[in-house]
């Protein structure tokens, strides 16, 4: 059965300027279906849970093109709701970041995250980037820009330039990013809140906080975000914090006793589980054809 798309886009959601989008990170087709049932209506595909969760490796360059186009594929199957997709570099090129959009609009991705570090690029809460000029990096905005069909695709112009050039220097990329053609900016790794307010303050764009747990930047309310006047607030590795810690806490149990009935309330049931996974509508398909 072909699912249908039933919730706004994310543009239509970007332009209602009185509701803040609140973005969690998904790393595979099981934690989107989890965010789509609790009630959110879009989600973003963290590269750093999706290196993770396929690698079992660390956000530093190591996942590469096919890798995040065949992850978004299941994870946009699995959900009715806009996936941003964390595009990373782009992987290459202009030509490469052409195509790269091209694929992942034609299997219903909402958009993409295209950032200005020099490859291979690293986690912007990591240390040790570097990035490339903005006349490197205009080129491969403007093939994004190019390469889609669908007006309602988003491309969200990412600079990392805060690390390693200054805040003056990533808000001048921001400003540039938009002129060029960005739908939304999103300036990394801002350290205090008063850089979050600046960068509101001189960005005239939908803007993205980006709130990485005991990362670089504060951790803030999404109200507060909006406040400040930040339209998408991502919240990338929560739910891969949340189930590491699960696990390992369910894992270590059933090593030390060989069962598992202390960490019970850590575990869903089979039954709810069963719903996650929609298993009641596959058995109605079976008999259908039976």
């Amino acid at each position: 059965m072909q699912k249908t798309k039933v919730k706004a886009s994310l543009r239509e959601q970007i332009e209602d300027n009185k509701k803040i989008i609140v973005l969690p990170g998904v790393f595979d087709a099981l934690s989107a279906r989890i965010a789509e049932q609790v009630g959110f209506d879009a989600m973003f595909q963290t590269g750093y849970g999706s290196a993770a969760a396929l690698l079992g490796m660390p956000d530093y360059g190591l996942l590469n093109a096919g890798e995040t186009i065949d992850n978004a594929r299941r994870i946009v199957q699995a959900v009715n709701v806009p996936v941003l997709v964390d595009a990373d570099t782009g992987y290459g090129n202009p030509l490469n970041v052409w195509r790269l959009v091209r694929d992942l609009q034609s299997l219903g991705a909402a958009g993409i995250f295209l950032e200005d570090q020099i490859w291979p690029k690293r986690c912007g809460h990591m240390t040790g980037k570097d990035v490339i000029s903005t006349d490197n990096y205009i080129p491969k905005l403007k093939a994004a820009l190019e390469a889609r069909k669908n007006k309602d695709f988003i491309i969200v112009a990412r600079t990392d330039a805060r690390a390693p050039l200054g805040l003056e220097e990533a808000i001048e990329r921001g400003e540039a990013y938009r002129k060029a053609g960005a739908d939304v900016i999103f300036v990394e790794a801002p350290r205090s809140i008063e850089e979050l307010k600046k960068i509101a303050n001189r960005i005239d764009a939908p803007l993205v906080a980006n709130m990485i747990e005991e990362g670089i930047t504060p951790n803030l309310p999404a109200k507060e975000l909006l406040e400040m006047g930040y339209r998408i607030a991502v919240f990338p590795l929560s739910g891969l914090y949340a189930a590491t810690f699960a696990i390992k806490e369910v894992f270590i149990e059933l090593k030390k006793n060989g069962m598992t009935k202390r960490r019970r309330k850590m575990m869903v049931t089979f039954k709810d589980f069963n719903k996650f996974v929609d298993l009641q509508r596959y058995m109605a398909l079976e008999k259908t054809y039976t």
